[in-house]
């Protein structure tokens, strides 16, 4: 059948296309092609002007940039074209730039084209200037948006109480733009540690063997750093045929653990609408259960949770396998290389589900302050501490027993209060207590974001 969204393997392609199709521009094999093609046209330039070759005109410069910058989906069928011969997508590129050359006042200078290199300082400025794009123009926008809308709801439930759970068993109040809080801060840390990729360009084994023979007197150490620098990335001049991919590693290794603080928020989410602490607004025309009609299931939360296990699963593999080659080079990263775009698509689809599902959450404060004022039991812990600074008798042990595995009144707890050797000042200050109240400094941790 004819590739189509209803008959890609992928659902990357195929049912998340709609929402993902931009990602083309950074990960389709096209983009891949491209990018080659950008670098070898730079790389030729850099050439020209570092006096290796005659200088270029004005004109033959824009016809040489041109060949990057207007390549289009024929241009890079004529390439697939020339790769079915040559059964080599890297030499493929360079015969089509030097084809295209022939035809123009530069046909003296086409075997400059790829001048020394080997296939992977091609491939690896290529791959790590398409995957800082997508960083930069998909990925970044599409995690900031779903922080703003989380840092809106961070200030609208800051001073909401509501009952904690550790161990899943109620547990001291806190609040739930608080609670929000705590993952908008992990994201946020985690994205600050994003690295900046490395690339190289030194040759076959990166000794610049054929660089070095050719032009003994150029700097090429100087060249490689200027041109790298100029695509964005951190160059690395100590390498073998293959740019070792560590700041690939650390950069899948951040991605994974973003995923994680987001996998954390997506089930907390879920277990607040699972006990009815936040509504969730319908959508006209949506049915929640092919059978159950009052169903409004959580499916953007759990859509995600499963995009971002494929994500972290791939990202994962990547991190561990991207920065291991048999000596100065073997093939096994290449397939690798080019599941990145799905890797990275899973992440910033499981971005997108999540931010649907908070838009459509509604918290229903009456239901929150219910289950917070059902447990007075959660005051033990303050009022035993009170005690411990009025220094009374073994105050953890008397509360453990008045509230432990037992249902606990207000009235039960403040009979006990009243039975205490204390101060009517403390039993006052005691008996004033309500787990709405016993929040800390809960409201205060959220302006620290």
């Amino acid at each position: 059948m004819k590739l189509d969204a209803l008959t890609a393997i992928s659902p990357i392609d195929g049912r998340y296309r709609h929402v993902l199709e931009s990602l083309d521009e950074y990960f389709s094999e096209y983009a891949l092609i491209k990018n080659r093609v950008l670098i070898e046209v730079k790389y030729l330039d850099s050439l020209s002007s570092w006096g290796l070759l005659r200088k270029f005109t004005a004109q033959e410069k824009k016809v040489l940039m041109g060949l990057g910058e207007k390549f289009g989906l024929a241009d890079a069928r004529r390439v697939k074209q020339i790769e079915s011969k040559t059964n080599h997508d890297v030499k493929s590129v360079e015969y089509w730039i030097k084809e295209k050359l022939a035809r123009t006042t530069l046909k003296d200078v086409v075997e400059f084209v790829h001048f020394g290199l080997t296939s992977e300082d091609v491939n690896n400025l290529a791959y790590h200037c398409m995957i800082s794009g997508a960083l930069e123009k998909e990925y970044l926008p599409t995690v900031n948006k779903l922080l703003v809308v989380l840092k809106k709801m961070i200030k609208s439930y800051k001073a909401v109480p509501m009952m904690s759970r550790t161990h899943g068993q109620p547990a001291s109040p806190t609040t739930m733009g608080k609670e929000l809080a705590v993952f908008y801060h992990r994201i946020k840390t985690q994205i600050k540690l994003l690295p900046k990729l490395t690339g190289k360009l030194n040759g076959a084994v990166g000794n610049y063997n054929a660089h070095h023979l050719a032009f003994p007197k150029i700097n090429w150490f100087k060249f490689s750093r200027e041109f790298i620098k100029e695509l964005g990335l951190e160059p690395n001049l100590v390498t073998t045929q293959i740019e070792p991919h560590d700041s690939m590693a650390e950069l899948f290794q951040v991605m994974v653990r973003v995923n994680n603080v987001l996998l954390d928020l997506n089930r907390d989410i879920w277990g607040y609408i699972s006990w009815g602490y936040f509504k969730q607004l319908q959508v006209a025309g949506e049915v929640g259960s092919s059978t159950m009609p009052h169903k409004v299931n959580p499916i953007n939360f759990e859509s995600s949770e499963g995009n971002l296990g494929i994500a972290n699963a791939l990202l994962n593999h990547m991190a561990n396998k991207l920065p291991i080659s048999r000596f100065q080079r073997d093939l096994s990263d290449s397939t690798v290389f080019r599941n990145v775009g799905v890797a990275i698509s899973h992440s910033i689809f499981a971005f997108q589900s999540s931010l649907r599902g908070l838009k459509k959450l509604q918290l229903n404060e009456q239901e929150v302050a219910r289950d917070l004022d059902n447990h007075p039991e959660l005051l033990a812990e303050g009022i035993q501490m009170v005690l411990r600074r009025e220094g009374a008798d073994l105050p953890y042990e008397a509360l453990k027993k008045l509230t432990r595995g037992k249902k606990v009144t207000l009235e039960k707890l403040h009979t006990f209060i009243d039975e205490l050797k204390v101060s009517s000042q403390v039993k006052q200050e005691l008996k004033s207590l309500t787990p709405a109240k016993y929040i800390g400094l809960a409201t205060k941790i959220v302006n620290l974001i």
